[in-house]
């Protein structure tokens, strides 16, 4: 996906923003079911091809304090956003942490909208409430995230700020990368916590390929990225550590972006989630995997420092390979919390590195290249059915006393991920479970090692009067 502006929501909790994400979208992320793991939060969406818009307080370390937290989003935003939405719940006087919000955004000379949420409530206030903070009336908009009110004028004022016109749906070839000669990219995103080691890696990586284009210094709103040749291949490398002005934080210290990194994930083809070997992995680590499952991006999960731990030799894994050696190491025992903890990605391959000494750095090039071709892979309508009649022959789907899901045949839709939808009656009784148990089923034949793949289920309409069918919710809402 082509890089697009970003546009931050900003504002206090309980305000609307997750909403407002979601109506702006046209989809309501909360409400669909997902396996425990891998869920994202409400925190990032495309908008009709032209801007990307984020969530700031959706996705943030949880060890930071609430306060922090609200100041990470103001400075986050002012660092890279094109444009800000302060939202704030209209039903409510604003005090002194709006006030210092407002305050902020405006002096980051970023294009500044107030949103008023929640206008279609009669406790809403008069728009005079907010004139305090100093923004322009015409800048002001009020929106219910519920009915949708006023969130078409507030998408127009965006889309004429950023001077773009909205695109009905994105085409096959805006998921394709390409360089300015036309010819295929692939975007690798070093996703991870602060300190966990991506500019290393980043650096160790331009060594080891000769680089063919670089960002130029001295601007820290934009992810620092550099263009390699892998066996003619281009690979563009994006850090979400971004640059730095020289002396504006200590030596040592990253301190964590959620836009850049949400953005990163956005604009990727593949993401390297890179885990430090020598620290737990934390529930920000869970996040991030989800955050790229759930925007189908490709993974590998790449354990970094292993020169530091003992009596080991950076080796290539999977999560799902159950072999180990005679002598338990200390990368069995991080492997094992790893398929523990990130049981959703055991098609994910893991590499351990050490960017110190630059061992199986360049593996990372190989895994890129071969899951690129796993998230480009077409499998004949004929061998899912084979699949799929065998799947459901050996485990048929449960359902209700009476009523049972009938699946009747499967179809690949869509690549960039993978993504299959299968045709049948009663769709709406099969279990989460079944879903996991037919992508196990279709990775036995054709593993797309690196990439999530999608499903979606179809009930088709019967010939005659369809049979009435108690729905079992508990089961739905796995």
């Amino acid at each position: 996906m082509k890089k697009l502006p970003i546009v931050a929501l900003i504002g206090q909790t309980n305000a609307g923003k997750s909403s407002l994400l979601n109506h702006m979208a046209h989809k309501n992320i909360a409400i669909v079911a997902r396996e425990a793991g891998t869920t994202r939060d409400n925190v990032i969406a495309t908008i009709d091809n032209c801007f990307t818009l984020i969530d700031t307080a959706g996705l943030k370390n949880p060890e930071d304090d609430f306060e922090a937290s609200i100041q990470d989003q103001i400075e986050d935003a002012i660092e890279v956003a094109d444009i800000i939405l302060f939202t704030v719940d209209s039903t409510k006087y604003p005090d002194f942490r709006d006030l210092d919000i407002a305050r902020s955004a405006l002096r980051s000379k970023k294009p500044v909208f107030l949103v008023l949420n929640k206008s279609d409530l009669k406790e809403s206030l008069d728009n005079f409430e907010y004139l305090k903070f100093g923004i322009k009336e015409d800048n002001i908009h009020r929106t219910s995230a519920t009915t949708g009110f006023g969130v078409n004028n507030l998408k127009q004022a965006i889309f004429h700020t950023l001077d773009v016109k909205p695109k009905e749906e994105a085409t096959e070839d805006s998921k394709v990368n390409l360089d300015e000669n036309g010819n295929p990219l692939i975007k690798l995103a070093l996703i991870g916590r602060p300190n966990v080691g991506k500019s290393s890696l980043f650096n160790r990586l331009a060594q080891k390929q000769q680089a063919i284009v670089s960002s130029k210094q001295g601007t820290t709103r934009d992810i620092n990225r550099i263009r390699v040749k892998f066996k003619g291949q281009t690979i563009e490398i994006l850090d979400t550590a971004g640059l730095r002005k020289p002396g504006k934080r200590e030596v040592g210290i990253e301190k964590f972006s959620a836009i850049r990194t949400l953005a990163a994930i956005e604009e990727a083809d593949i993401c390297a989630l890179l885990i430090d070997s020598k620290e737990p992995h934390s529930k920000l680590d869970q996040s991030l995997a989800g955050q790229i499952i759930e925007a189908g991006k490709g993974i590998i999960m790449v354990l970094t420092k292993a020169d530091l731990l003992d009596n080991s030799t950076p080796v290539t894994s999977t999560l799902s390979d159950k072999t180990k050696t005679a002598d338990y190491t200390e990368i069995d025992h991080i492997l094992n919390h790893l398929e523990r903890d990130f049981n959703f990605l055991s098609f994910a391959p893991v590499l351990i590195t050490s960017s110190e000494t630059g061992k199986n750095v360049t593996k990372l090039f190989e895994l890129v290249t071969e899951i690129d071709l796993a998230r480009h892979t077409e499998v004949k309508t004929s061998e899912l059915n084979k699949i799929l009649n065998e799947a459901t022959v050996s485990h048929p789907p449960a359902g209700l006393k009476n009523t049972h899901p009938k699946l009747k045949y499967i179809i690949q839709t869509d690549t960039c991920p993978p993504g299959f939808v299968i045709h049948g009656r009663e769709m709406e009784l099969l279990h989460w479970s079944y879903k996991r148990y037919l992508e196990r089923r279709i990775r036995e034949v054709y593993p797309f090692v690196g990439t999530p793949i999608m499903f979606s289920f179809h009930n088709d309409r019967a010939a005659g009067p369809r049979k009435s069918y108690r729905n079992n919710s508990k089961d739905n809402d796995k």
